[in-house]
């Protein structure tokens, strides 16, 4: 399909008429802006007059099952056709319009069941953090137990036996989640994936040799891969938009929630001796344990379930998320009409055919460069050769065994501490902006860091603290950004049609390269001396940086079906407003000072257009 084509449906004619904005360069000019977005978010709902999207939405309810909730479609069709004047429809009546104020004016109003379902899908993302500390610390005594303490093949099966949950996630696993989902749904698919992340890491303990710890590894990867893609999709289709970023960034909160308590479990359990590593490795079946039996109380994705034809199960499903049912009939509807337009610009019906859409269809595409670059840089970053090597790092740092035990779990403690205030961070700055900010601070402090290694003079303190240091001051910019932005932007960033295929891609991106590292990290330690591997991965993050400006786009508050349009914009236009109007925008108002005239986004809402422009 053209890129014409596409626009023609998902954008209509804002693009056409819009002329790229002149780079400001008044002082002291006023806030308000006079110039125009370069694309604005259309909402469908405005293309017909009020009384037909009244008629359009009461038929809806009518043949699908829910004629008795017509008129309420009927009231929701207008407030989701102007979400931002709901107030002056007055065909709502007081109970209605109150609940959608007390909405509006409490950012985390929500029901139970919202916060319940998002709360344990969180709860799942910490089988993955607790299985990374596990084998962390299982790395200082399983070794010696199966004999492989030596250099060179010894190192690469060290490495592999870390790297094959990672591999397993991104080439079996992550590709095996279209037909569970189809066939099971999102809460099927997340039990069953729970149920294997409950088995395998107890067959972790017991594991009588380097090939069967192999052996049990492998299939507990094809669980977190079929998890990871899943969990944050269920999650981002539950939440409002308003705080969608805040709530699916939940997961990430509980992936080093996982890694702490994986600490936390090493350090309790490191005087058992001989056995110390095999609880280290089987405590991660807690958090799946408490997934899989909590996930049966969940209601099914809304979203899900239309997408397979259960229109009037997916408004039931809504309705337990939303606080009042005008809330939940407008979100509904809303997704709704935004699917038929999917539909419209979608390419194939079978699985290998949506796959392709991904490289095919311009605006999926686009898609896919964001979330792929999102979960390549956090590899590159560097941030799992600390989460899968820390104690050995510190270990080789001068640490004792203990040491290191307590370092990792002050590793473990910050992450968790300094991903709290990017719940709040997330929908007001951004994901981009965060990732743009973050970027340039890791690089420093993981060359500081290497460099520390370096130090052989003066006090013990004096050698083994800078390293401590800087790789805390490292993982809190992690914390801050790339951390919880990675699966959120990927969840959210394709259309409902795709979300599968998209999301499967981004976990195989992030997981295949997760085990690359893992895989070639004790090898490039010896060869490549650990300040050398340090010095290796901070330049990376100067390549992730790069890659973020040109084709990560900001998704903060919009609806996922109103980042269709979003990705519309062409790439070469995109670059281009961010070379010729944001960076000189950036450069003289935050490096040189000036007071100027903020530029108009590349994308804007229709409403805050209006907002702008009305008299």
């Amino acid at each position: 399909m053209s890129e014409k084509a596409f626009t023609d449906v998902a954008d209509t004619s804002h693009n056409e008429k819009a002329a790229p904005a002149p780079e400001p360069e008044l002082v002291d000019a006023p806030a308000r802006r006079q110039s125009v977005a370069l694309n604005i978010v259309e909402n469908p709902l405005k293309r017909s007059s009020k009384e037909q999207a009244v008629v359009d939405a009461q038929a809806f309810a009518e043949s699908n099952g829910m004629s008795e909730h017509a008129n309420l479609f009927g009231r929701a069709a207008l407030v989701a056709r102007d979400p931002a004047r709901f107030e002056m429809v007055t065909e709502l009546d007081e109970a209605e319009r109150a609940a959608l104020i007390y909405e509006r004016d409490h950012k985390w109003h929500g029901p139970f069941m919202l916060w319940y379902s998002i709360s344990l899908c969180a709860v799942g993302a910490a089988t993955q953090g607790w299985d990374q500390t596990g084998s962390n610390g299982a790395n200082l005594s399983f070794p010696e137990e199966f004999g492989l303490t030596g250099q060179g093949r010894d190192e690469w099966v060290v490495g592999v036996i870390n790297a094959i949950i990672f591999l397993t996630a991104g080439l079996i696993g992550a590709f095996i989640v279209d037909p569970l989902n189809h066939y099971f749904g999102r809460r099927g698919e997340i039990f069953i994936t729970a149920c294997c992340l409950t088995a395998t890491p107890i067959g972790s303990a017991f594991a009588k040799s380097w090939e069967g710890l192999f052996a049990a590894r492998f299939v507990m990867g094809i669980g977190i891969g079929a998890k990871n893609a899943t969990v944050p999709i269920y999650s981002a289709e539950m939440a409002p938009a308003r705080i969608r970023g805040a709530l699916v960034m939940f997961w990430q909160l509980w992936v080093v929630a996982g890694i702490f308590l994986g600490f936390c479990a090493n350090v309790i359990v490191k005087d058992t001796g001989d056995i110390s590593w095999r609880l280290q490795l089987g405590s991660a079946f807690i958090p799946s344990l408490i997934l899989g039996i909590g996930i049966f109380f969940c209601p099914e994705s809304p979203r899900w379930l239309m997408k397979h034809g259960r229109l009037a199960q997916g408004f039931h499903s809504m309705s337990r998320l939303r606080a009042h049912p005008i809330i939940a009939a407008r979100d509904y509807y809303y997704s709704y009409v935004i699917y038929q337009e999917e539909i419209k610009v979608a390419g194939g019906v079978g699985y290998f055919a949506r796959l392709w859409d991904c490289f095919s269809v311009p605006r999926i595409r686009r898609a896919n460069y964001g979330a792929s670059t999102v979960m390549l840089a956090q590899q590159m970053c560097g941030i799992n050769i600390i989460s899968f090597y820390s104690s050995t790092i510190f270990r080789r740092a001068g640490y004792t065994e203990t040491e290191a035990l307590y370092a990792s779990l002050g590793y473990g403690a910050i992450q968790v501490v300094f991903t709290i205030p990017t719940v709040f961070l997330i929908d007001t700055k951004g994901r981009r902006t965060l990732c743009l900010i973050t970027f340039p601070l890791m690089c420093i402090f993981l060359l500081a860091a290497g460099l520390s290694l370096l130090k052989h003079t003066g006090s013990r303190g004096e050698q083994i603290g800078p390293v401590a240091l800087f790789i805390y001051l490292f993982t809190i910019c992690y914390s801050l950004g790339e951390g919880p932005v990675a699966f959120q932007y990927s969840a959210e960033v394709f259309p409902t049609i795709q979300r599968e295929q998209g999301m499967a891609w981004a976990v195989c991106i992030n997981n295949t390269f997760a085990g690359i590292l893992s895989l070639t990290f004790p090898r490039m330690q010896t060869v490549m001396t650990p300040t050398g591997a340090f010095g290796f991965y901070a330049g990376l993050n100067l390549i992730a940086w790069f890659m973020i400006f040109c084709f990560v786009r900001e998704t903060k508050q919009l609806t996922l079906e109103e980042l269709d349009q979003v990705f519309s914009v062409p790439t070469k236009n995109f670059l281009n407003y961010e070379m010729t109007v944001w960076l000189p925008y950036f450069i003289k108002r935050h490096i040189f000072r000036k007071r100027i005239v903020k530029p108009p986004p590349i994308i804007e809402k229709a409403d805050s257009r209006e907002d702008i422009t009305a008299p």
